[in-house]
């Protein structure tokens, strides 16, 4: 059974497209076939890989406004066996332009989906707002993982990420999406962090990964060199972590 995991926090700048990108390559290097979907229109995923967005045929934008287009013409391959993608760019912001009087304009993601085979994982990366781009996230997939930046307004983000879930649970009668894990990122040796930390593991317990991603420039570099941590430095702290977080994410 393929699964469908969304990467949200509603606060930007909390590592939701350094954790799609390099948890999904992890779990493809592990055999799984994975299916990385941009939802943010600054098409960060793909740039990170070295792609120019800009240019591709196709975008999750085509996609979304035409049931007609085959998905097998918006997927595009990696450099990583077993890891394929779907591009955003800058068409995206004008989503709701194009589809906002369709009557199935929340569900326009997981028609896309559905129609999907062949995939272990599907990991989507977020807008950081609520719209209509994440409402068809959040219809789309039946997990959420929050990856929450040691600072309180990411902290805050976290809690109103959890208000808008349940809104889409009671306006949209999804009831089988869930929050499967609360994810530490960019974490430095700090009071700030210390407490936001304790607070996070004290609320959720065992929701909060027990892998906290603190800040290594690897990844950072790695990105910039269009490549995943795993490409760019397979023996650093940064490949490390990100292993031991796809080890957790494998087990639940």
């Amino acid at each position: 059974m393929v699964r469908r995991i969304a990467f949200i926090n509603e606060k930007g700048g909390t590592g939701k497209t350094t954790l799609t990108l390099n948890l999904g390559d992890y779990l493809a290097r592990q055999g799984k076939k994975v299916l990385l979907v941009d939802m943010d229109p600054q098409g960060h995923i793909g740039k990170s890989i070295g792609i120019d967005v800009q240019s591709a045929r196709y975008s999750i934008f085509d996609v979304l406004i035409s049931n007609r287009l085959p998905p097998e013409e918006a997927i595009l391959p990696t450099k990583t066996d077993n890891l394929k993608m779907v591009i955003s760019n800058k068409l995206l912001s004008d989503l709701t332009i194009n589809i906002g009087r369709d009557q199935d304009r929340h569900t326009k993601l997981k028609q896309f989906i559905d129609r999907l085979t062949g995939f272990d994982y599907i990991l989507i990366d977020s807008p950081p707002s609520l719209g209509l781009l994440t409402v068809n996230i959040l219809l789309g997939v039946e997990e959420v993982m929050i990856p929450v930046s040691m600072t309180y307004l990411a902290l805050d983000g976290c809690a109103e990420m959890l208000s808008s879930i349940k809104l889409v649970r009671k306006n949209f009668d999804h009831e089988n999406i869930r929050i499967s894990k609360i994810i530490p990122t960019l974490y430095r040796d700090n009071p700030v962090a210390k407490a936001v930390l304790q607070r996070i593991q004290s609320h959720f317990g065992d929701k909060c990964s027990k892998t906290i991603l603190t800040f290594d420039e690897k990844i950072d570099q790695a990105q910039s060199f269009g490549q995943t941590i795993f490409e760019f430095a397979p023996d650093s702290e940064g490949a490390k972590m990100f292993a031991n977080l796809g080890k957790e994410v494998m087990t639940l």
